[in-house]
């Protein structure tokens, strides 16, 4: 009996409807299951900051909707962008995430090289929440009563005080030239590790005063641990409607505003991809988050992933502006 052998042309074809088939139940095995396991997200800050405070509370959102914890793993330093860094590096396997903010849009302005691009190896997914920074003192280091004081009081004592940040290169540390600019004062910069670490000094006495986002400066001007005098933008901020705005004290260019997003290392599927942005919006949307939100003074701008892309092109270009203006460099 003589056998007959299968063409060449005969064995490409049963392989490729092989794998075509076996390639059809998996793509709609990862969607459907998506996420599977627990999902980290790096935040490139301590914990105690502006980030934290809207990442801990996503978190928490996200476990609820999905059953999968959305894991918070601090990496603070240099202004935000070891953590970038490193979740740029990260596998993109759709369980890999990145919560960055305002910073990183001046951090390639401010820094002469960085390991990572902003714009080319991580992708964006949605913004998060975007807040007013305020301008807030320890009451026992500067005593002014409003903001008109404080000004009088910077401005006789060029030097005297010193502002912390969340580290060079941040909304913190722009927000602060840009008034020294502005007001014509000198202030000296004292960066740190992240708003935490910060914020924690100003607490103590330590530090005078910060250029803060209203999400994490917010619960301790409430508590009376630290004093609100101005809020950036032209408006005054429901959660501090007794604050005045920056316009009212005759600064009417003085607009900063801290903005937090997320991110995912290039090459993440697409559906885990579209998969976060939905439970994001879906979360922000809950109640529960639309009261924290409000209470930290904070606005969600519901953009889409290809909205936020041209939103942090705008930045970039915005803030390298204010640098050059400013003439900041990293310390």
């Amino acid at each position: 009996m003589h056998s007959i052998r299968p063409t060449r042309r005969d064995v490409l074809r049963v392989a490729a409807a092989g794998a075509a088939a076996a390639a059809v139940p998996f793509v709609h095995a990862q969607s459907s299951a998506w996420p599977a396991k627990p999902v980290q997200l790096v935040v490139p800050f301590p914990a105690g900051g502006g980030t934290d405070a809207f990442a801990r509370p996503l978190a928490a959102q996200f476990a609820e909707q999905t059953k999968q914890q959305l894991v918070i793993d601090n990496k603070g330093g240099a202004g935000g962008t070891v953590g970038a860094s490193i979740a740029s590096r990260a596998t993109p396997d759709g369980y890999n995430f990145f919560m960055g903010a305002v910073h990183h849009t001046i951090a390639p302005s401010i820094y002469a090289k960085l390991d990572y691009d902003l714009q080319k190896d991580l992708v964006p997914i949605s913004l998060v929440a975007r807040v007013p920074q305020v301008i807030v003192v320890n009451p026992t280091r500067i005593p002014a009563k409003d903001f008109r004081e404080f000004l009088a009081m910077v401005k006789a004592n060029p030097g005297k005080y010193n502002y912390a940040s969340a580290g060079n290169g941040t909304s913190h540390h722009l927000a602060g030239e840009l008034f020294k600019l502005q007001t014509k004062t000198f202030i000296t910069h004292i960066p740190y590790r992240g708003a935490g670490p910060a914020l924690q000094d100003l607490i103590t006495g330590s530090a005078d005063l910060m250029f803060d986002g209203l999400g994490s400066s917010a619960a301790h001007i409430k508590g009376g641990r630290i004093k609100a005098l101005m809020v950036s933008g032209n408006t005054r901020n429901p959660a501090l409607p007794d604050v005045p705005s920056a316009a009212e004290m005759g600064l009417p260019d003085y607009t900063v505003t801290t903005w937090y997003g997320v991110w995912a290392p290039k090459g993440t599927p697409a559906d885990a991809q579209q998969r976060m942005a939905e439970e994001i919006r879906k979360a922000i949307q809950s109640e529960r988050l639309k009261a924290v939100w409000a209470a930290q003074g904070a606005e969600f701008p519901n953009l889409s992933p290809q909205q936020f892309a041209g939103f942090i092109d705008a930045e970039v270009k915005r803030w390298a502006t204010v640098v050059k203006a400013s003439n900041v460099k990293a310390d």
